[in-house]
């Protein structure tokens, strides 16, 4: 989830806003880094473009353990795509409408919403905010984001070919305040009420429910009531696993030896592994994380430099407040202030607990789910696989959602065994504790360097100048210190990501900046100049009034690596750029038109078939429109050329949109986000999330709302609420194509 650019959160206190930390650290720019490299290879080659055109030509990529030398080298050994994907529908025009707008010839009907029972005995939603804070533990929760569909064989286990069956996990991301849960929104006053803080702690989280089709239909409904339906809270219970198990950052009074903790909280974007496992990512998690006055002098400055960079300053109340409810450990837990003479009287370090990769089997409902640490700490956008092959290590990339931050991958140590295909945690165990995390560096060349996140090398030890890195531990619990030291680059809030199927190129969406500022305008503080993989700096104007500047419009970068899949160097360019269709050139980099135009892209997904799926979640182009989905047929790295973008950043850009290659194929309803996608296995059913509709304002007195979504879509009730939407073809086709 992401606060658009340009327009505020609906309340003051309604939720963290990713806008609210930056990355202010003095890590060397990648581009003074490039510099000598690049004069002496520009004069070797003729200039930047005849790098690129080398990068892209050459033998190959070198992989983990290869040479190290400067010579150019290419997008590597994979082969290209092959495809005759051609997109079926009509696009859908933009519009402000309080409905989900698909093409001629599909239908939707509501999944699950806020509040729906998974078993028997919860009542149905009562649209008043009156149901019980206990029950949410059986409910939907809130927030609907990220969702991954496991197909299930008739035995009842992960089977990724099987679509008329599965187990949907879903994303509770955060409470969309004031409305749905409670009966008037949140009470006034300094101090929260226990009741709707409770209420709160279970509606965050995950759900997992069994989803069924009908005999003869390819909806997919919830089967109520069914032994796999499940809740995953911000109060469940959970271990730790990997390099900072144990680790003395993670004791609590709730966990004396720092092996366990309670909670998943501001779930974002997810990812799955082969095993047939969910991987769901703390995102956003300051919401409900805050840190007393004057706690700095009782803490080592080491504490103070990562609290700090990880955006927890001393004096901090968190947006919900939680531990203001009471003095009960369940409400004072979420203040991480030292209250005690020790660490295990207390929760000093209760937010070191939150910021990872979760993993959680969805098919044994009585699993324990597992932070799984090597995979980094950081606002966890999402955790997406490359495929898996036999022989080859498990690979997951992240990014991490803020203004200047990194994205990131992890290498297993283990090579992959298609025979742990569901052993559950014990696979997660084998292939998610040992490996290698690493960070991007994007170079000006249009080439890039994965830069290893390893204890002991490249200054990352206890004599680092930035920050004391005690063991790997310390590392992954303070990656984003460690990506600092190594000089990666610092990106526009990289979301969410995916690897295209077909030739195992990654893309990851970069949905805005604010803080992006020209060439000629100096780098200062939280201000980023332009560079090759972050290229334009304009200013937009909302409604003909209020006005925003920085990466506005946002875009999708990709690369392809070489070798192996633990390959260590790679080639990128920038698939799309969003933006109006009417915008200057400089800006719509990508002739975007009417019919597939598009700001702020967020979540990102490339089904079964190879068809990549786009999602907005947008604040600067809802004067025209709502947020959107839109389909497309990718390209290949290096399809399209140079460019230089507004702002004055020189960059390589794929190939530009047409009608043939991306359409809009839904716009959702007022005030929303547009979330979370799956497709079936046999492409004939998409599911996606809205989240927040109609959350800019709401009269409970008068009972009404900025949004009367779902129940504009005949899902009954008057609040708006988030839900997940079944999308199918009237004629039970394949989904576009």
């Amino acid at each position: 989830m992401s606060t658009p650019v340009n327009t505020p959160a609906s309340t003051p206190e309604s939720h963290y806003d990713d806008n609210e930390i930056v990355n202010h650290s003095n890590n060397p720019h990648f581009s003074a880094l490039m510099q000598a490299r690049l004069n002496r290879r520009g004069a070797l080659r003729g200039g930047i473009g005849a790098t690129t055109a080398a990068l892209l030509g050459s033998a190959g990529l070198s992989a983990c353990g290869g040479s190290d030398d400067d010579d150019d080298t290419d997008n590597g050994g994979t082969e290209e795509p092959t495809t005759s994907m051609a997109l079926s529908f009509a696009a859908v025009a933009k519009n402000q409408l309080d409905h989900v707008t698909v093409p001629e010839g599909y239908q939707i009907a509501i999944l699950h919403a806020l509040g729906d029972p998974l078993q028997y005995g919860d009542a149905s939603w009562a649209d008043d905010g009156s149901e019980t804070p206990e029950s949410y533990a059986r409910r939907v929760g809130d927030g609907h984001d990220g969702m991954v569909f496991f197909g299930m064989s008739v035995e009842g286990r992960y089977d990724a070919t099987h679509s008329e069956r599965g187990l949907l996990c879903v994303n509770h991301e955060y409470v969309v305040q004031p409305y749905g849960l409670h009966p008037a929104g949140r009470t006034a006053g300094s101090a929260r009420e226990a009741s709707e803080v409770d209420k709160e702690i279970l509606a965050h989280g995950v759900s997992v429910s069994e989803v069924r089709r009908a005999a003869g239909s390819t909806a997919l409904a919830l089967v109520r009531g069914s032994r796999l339906n499940r809740r995953i809270t911000s109060d469940t219970r959970m271990v730790m696993g990997g390099p900072a198990k144990g680790h003395a950052k993670l004791v609590t009074k709730w966990s004396e030896g720092g092996t366990v903790a309670f909670g998943t909280n501001n779930n974002c974007a997810c990812g799955y592994t082969p095993w047939g496992t969910y991987l769901t990512c703390e995102e956003n998690y300051l919401n409900v994380l805050g840190r007393g006055a004057d706690d700095n002098a009782q803490r080592s400055a080491e504490e103070v430099v990562a609290l700090n960079r990880y955006g927890l300053p001393e004096n901090r109340t968190a947006p919900y407040r939680w531990s203001s409810a009471g003095a009960d450990d369940k409400y004072a837990r979420w203040d991480s202030k030292v209250s005690a003479a020790s660490a295990v009287e207390d929760f000093r370090n209760e937010f070191n607990t939150f910021g990872w990769v979760v993993e959680i089997d969805p098919f044994r409902p009585d699993s324990t789910p597992v932070k799984r640490t090597h995979l980094g700490r950081f606002n966890h956008e999402g955790a997406w696989p490359a495929p898996a092959v036999a022989g080859q290590p498990i690979v997951i990339y992240s990014g991490d959602d803020a203004r200047g931050e990194y994205i990131y991958k992890f290498v297993s140590k283990a090579v992959w065994d298609p025979a742990d295909t569901n052993t559950g945690a014990a696979a997660g165990d084998k292939y998610l504790d040992e490996g290698t995390l690493y960070v991007a560096r994007f170079n000006a060349d249009g080439s890039g360097d994965w830069l290893a996140l390893t204890h002991g090398q490249n200054g990352l030890n206890a004599s680092n100048p930035l920050y004391p890195f005690a063991d790997q531990g310390d590392v992954v619990m303070h990656a984003r210190l460690a990506a600092d030291h190594l000089g990666a680059t610092k990106m526009d809030r990289p979301e969410w990501g995916g690897v295209n199927p077909a030739n195992h190129e990654v893309y990851m969406t970069l949905t805005n900046n604010s803080n992006r500022v020209d060439s000629a305008t100096a780098a200062s503080g939280s201000k980023i100049q332009v560079d090759a993989a972050n290229p334009r700096s304009y200013t937009d104007t909302y409604g003909g009034v209020s006005t925003s500047s920085g990466n506005v419009n946002g875009h999708i970068i990709r690369w392809r690596e070489g070798g192996s899949q633990g390959a260590t160097r790679f080639a990128w360019d920038i698939f799309l750029f969003g933006a109006q269709a009417d915008a200057a050139a400089d800006v719509n980099l990508s002739g975007l038109t009417d019919v597939n135009d598009f700001s702020s892209p967020d979540g990102l997904y490339f089904d079964p078939r190879g068809l990549l799926w786009i999602q907005t979640d947008d604040g600067t182009y809802t004067d025209t429109t709502n947020c959107m989905m839109l389909a497309a047929i990718p390209g290949q790295v290096g399809d399209g050329g140079q460019v230089t973008a507004a702002g004055g950043g020189v960059t390589y850009k794929g190939a530009n949109a047409t009608p043939d290659t991306v359409l809009r194929f839904l716009v959702g309803p007022l005030e929303c986000e547009i979330t979370g996608v799956a497709v079936t296995p046999d492409g004939k059913t998409l599911l996606f999330n809205v989240q927040h509709p109609g959350e800019g304002s709401a009269d409970f007195a008068a009972n009404t709302f900025a949004s009367g979504w779902p129940g504009t879509d005949g899902y009954g009730g008057v609040r708006p609420r988030s839900a997940t939407v079944v999308v199918t073809r009237s004629d039970g086709g394949v989904i576009a194509l």
